[in-house]
């Protein structure tokens, strides 16, 4: 009897401790954060209205119905929005992310202190220009111990390298005039810079003019070692050498 309780207990221990070993594992490898969307995944189409590039020509604006407007932009959709062209300013709703997959899981970083612009001139695409900038520190996983490890100087050096840099360099997929609540397929090309090491990048998206907003939801791919890094790899875990970085910019002007 006295045996049997011995063993009961130490199976009741090892119980414990295997949850314990699991709750921890599960900590340090598991996803704890969801990328957000700022697009919405049914964009309004009932009275969608085109809005000019310009805000100088009267806010000129068309139905999509095919209802004729006065030029000076009376009637439906007028006032909605002032022009499109103009500069934009990236907004504090702002997110950037990167995911990194791993035998356990994909875990995704958040990283919430973006800041940036972008100009937009509908008449001459290639003056339309965007730069923007990241607070690499700002890096949030859902656990600490992971993000000070990542932070680390064989991976993104955080203390000598705070924040990441991307310079638009050629926009493929703006329209010439923009319809509100359309979200467009774009490719934007560009330099971002990690670590202090420049690498060309194109992310692929959609950016949508919705309620005086300008949205851009747009993902790359890139490697550790691109920007000199070392894949995070352990004796536990394997971790694929591909991260995908997600935009999701809320701007306004």
């Amino acid at each position: 009897m006295k045996n049997k309780k011995i063993v009961i207990a130490a199976a009741a221990i090892l119980i414990v401790i295997s949850g314990a070993i699991y709750y921890v594992y599960d900590g340090l490898t598991g996803n704890h954060v969801e990328i957000e969307s700022v697009i919405a995944q049914s964009p309004a189409e009932d009275g969608s209205t085109e809005v000019s590039g310009s805000a100088g020509e009267g806010m000129a604006t068309e139905t999509a119905t095919g209802a004729g407007n006065e030029s000076n932009g009376a009637g439906a959709g007028a006032g909605e929005a002032a022009g499109v062209d103009g500069t934009w300013t990236i907004g504090s709703d702002s997110k950037v992310y990167f995911s990194v997959t791993t035998s356990r899981d994909t875990v995704n970083y958040k990283l919430d202190k973006v800041m940036g612009s972008w100009i937009i001139n509908s008449a001459d695409p290639a003056q339309t220009k965007a730069e923007g900038t990241v607070d690499v520190t700002s890096m949030d996983s859902g656990n600490s111990q992971r993000d000070q490890h990542i932070s680390e100087a064989e991976y993104l050096d955080t203390a000598q390298f705070p924040n990441a840099t991307f310079n638009v360099t050629s926009f493929e997929g703006l329209p010439a005039e923009w319809k509100s609540g359309e979200a467009y397929d774009v490719s934007i090309t560009g330099e971002l810079t990690v670590k202090g090491i420049t690498k060309e990048v194109v992310f692929t998206g959609q950016t949508v003019y919705d309620q005086g907003s300008l949205k851009l939801e747009a993902s790359t791919v890139v490697t550790f070692g691109d920007f000199g890094m070392k894949n995070p790899h352990t004796v536990i875990m394997d971790t694929e050498n591909n991260l995908t970085v997600e935009l999701r910019l809320v701007l306004s002007k």
